[in-house]
């Protein structure tokens, strides 16, 4: 009863968080675009943030971002993306559009002094990344940010996670992200090749994101394996877009991270909307040599699993389930086992106080809400508790590069505006 009671005020608060009174003089955010995802992915969290305000909102159909203004009460709406950006009191950008236009209107908008928080994947491939993040724009005192928003992995959930991972001695990592059939239409941009969709550029920087995380934060050596498939109806042979697949990549420790996701997947065979597992290499733990642990000759020896479900959206549920299996055998003779058990062991962290970490934030705060609290303070030159910079972006589309090479599909496009 008292898990259900917290799931339903998680949810409650989510949705409709408290008032929240802004300082004096808060940071101006214009939003381009008025896509689906621009209320739970910034409005709300948004709200909540006492040093952001959202000023403005331009979008391709005016009379939409008209439309879309009334309704969350946003002073003003600009004709063009362009406006937005020549507005001198917008001081920073969140930018939803479809993938194939970050580069472009990311660029724009650093070039007119403003700050982006952009949504991901940043970029179409890893020839825009490495473009945009070495521009003289991002250079110099007083420099604009650009931070990509991979929000999953502020949250307090991913650090309690972490915190019992050992990214050198993973063996192999499992992680998933599927799309329920029916969820996403079939003429939805995440099909259209110009604007660099496909499910490994929608759920990859999950999946993919996830095991790069998992195993240090590099990229892999290579992708061993690569299995997708079409939109039904589609000749496989005459596709350009993935809608399901399948990636096995190697890790420089030698480990083996396996990548999983769907744009539909049949309800048929349904299973955890999303999810990773890490399972560790054997380590001994006690030996001999441990005064009292156990008899001379012999050691003990655990192998950990650990996985984490719903990571994507862990504010309203998630579990971190940890199990040790153990084996006392001779340590000159590993296979002669004479013991084994197992202990396991489930966690939640639905606040960094809970993940045993001295970091502000709330229970009812979502992955994104916890991402925008970090980018506020870089603006703001407080200290910042994580990032996501760089490195990070530009390993994440190197990684998708990989894939999609690996796959023998084509790259996604890149810019015209490069």
């Amino acid at each position: 009863m008292t898990s259900i009671v917290g799931f339903l005020s998680r949810g409650w608060q989510l949705l409709s968080p408290p008032a929240t009174p802004k300082n004096p003089e808060p940071l101006r955010f214009g939003i381009i675009s008025a896509a689906n995802i621009v209320p739970m992915a910034f409005l709300t969290p948004a709200s909540t943030h006492p040093d952001i305000t959202v000023a403005a909102i331009a979008a391709r159909d005016p009379a939409r971002a008209a439309a879309f203004a009334k309704k969350h009460n946003i002073p003003t709406v600009h004709f063009t993306y362009q406006a937005l950006l020549d507005d001198p009191d917008i001081d920073a950008v969140y930018i939803p559009l479809p993938n194939g236009l970050h580069y472009e209107w990311t660029l724009r908008t650093l070039k007119a002094g403003k700050h982006v928080y952009l949504e991901k994947p940043a970029f179409s491939n890893a020839i825009e990344a490495e473009k945009l993040f070495s521009s003289d724009v991002l250079k110099g005192p007083g420099a604009p940010v650009l931070m990509e928003a991979a929000h999953s992995w502020f949250h307090p959930a991913w650090t309690r996670f972490m915190s019992f991972v050992d990214p050198q001695e993973i063996r192999t990592a499992t992680s998933i992200m599927m799309v329920p059939s029916g969820a996403i239409a079939d003429d939805d941009i995440r099909y259209d090749y110009d604007l660099a969709g496909g499910a490994m550029m929608d759920t990859g920087p999950y999946t993919m994101g996830s095991l790069r995380l998992a195993f240090g934060g590099e990229i892999p050596v290579q992708c061993e394996k690569a299995e997708w498939s079409p939109k039904q109806g589609v000749p496989k042979d005459e596709a350009d877009i993935d809608q399901a697949y399948e990636m096995h990549f190697r890790f420089a420790n030698g480990g083996l991270g396996i990548a999983r996701g769907s744009l539909k997947m049949p309800l048929s065979q349904w299973e955890s909307p999303n999810r990773i597992e890490v399972v560790h290499r054997p380590m001994v733990v006690a030996d001999g040599k441990e005064a009292g642990a156990v008899a001379d000759g012999h050691e003990v020896v655990r192998t950990r699993t650990v996985s984490l479900s719903f990571f994507v959206l862990p504010v309203l549920y998630h579990n971190i389930h940890v199990q040790d299996e153990y084996a006392l055998r001779k340590t000159e003779s590993p296979e002669a086992v004479v013991k084994k058990w197992t202990k396991k062991a489930d966690h939640k962290a639905y606040s960094f106080k809970e993940a045993g970490v001295d970091q502000p934030g709330e229970i009812y705060w979502s992955t994104y809400r916890h991402c925008l609290e970090q980018f506020v303070n870089q603006l703001r030159g407080r200290e910042t508790k994580q990032w996501f910079g760089k490195h990070d972006s530009i390993a994440m589309a190197k990684m998708l590069d990989m894939a999609y090479e690996a796959s023998g599909l084509k790259m996604r496009p890149t810019s015209t505006f490069l």
